[in-house]
């Protein structure tokens, strides 16, 4: 599809938005648009076999997640965000690498409840911010496994119990290895499988 290679296009080489000048991001919301205007996949939950699973993100606007590059001398690596229907869980992973131990996670747990067609409310439920060799973080899946099962982690590994915690997101976008969402904050999230 044309209007999906565009955007793919417009996103490359910005680094997940940290590298995208005023420009980039104009080009890059239209090209959004146009695409979320072609949604395959109006009514995500109907299709719950492409809204499952793992998704890297390859281009955000929230400032929340790019001002994870901004600690000295580490950098924001992959950022994961995982969804899983069962329990209504939505895991996000980003990974930070730069000096040598030092390498860590960040992540966050919420709870998803649809409210529309293509809403979803999200409850933060949990943060976990550690080394990566402490918390033994090889990659998402078994990180997900241990968290879903209850493990305590050696890290900052913190219940969010606060209704200032929660949010919104609509799926724009769904086809087999594409999602769009736009946050209530004003974010927009373009991620893959």
């Amino acid at each position: 599809m044309l209007k999906k290679t565009q955007l793919l296009e417009a996103i490359a080489g910005k680094n997940r938005g940290l590298g995208a000048t005023e420009a980039d991001k104009v080009m890059i919301l239209s090209a959004l648009a146009q695409l979320e205007d072609y949604n395959p996949n109006p009514r995500p939950f109907e299709v719950p076999h492409l809204l499952e699973g793992d998704w890297l993100l390859v281009y955000t606007s929230s400032k929340s997640l790019l001002n994870l590059d901004n600690f000295p001398l580490l950098n924001l690596g992959k950022i994961y965000q995982s969804i899983r229907l069962e329990g209504s869980k939505i895991y996000n992973i980003a990974e930070i690498s730069g000096l040598p131990y030092l390498e860590s996670v960040v992540s966050v747990t919420a709870k998803f409840t649809p409210i529309s067609e293509k809403r979803v409310s999200v409850g933060f439920e949990r943060s976990i911010i550690g080394l990566q060799r402490l918390i033994n973080y090889q990659s998402p899946q078994p990180f997900i496994r241990a968290i879903a099962e209850g493990q305590k982690f050696t890290a900052i590994d913190f219940n969010i119990a606060s209704r200032e915690q929660q949010g919104w997101l609509d799926i724009t976008y769904l086809d087999e290895n594409l999602r769009i969402g736009r946050g209530n904050e004003g974010s927009v999230f373009v991620l893959t499988k």
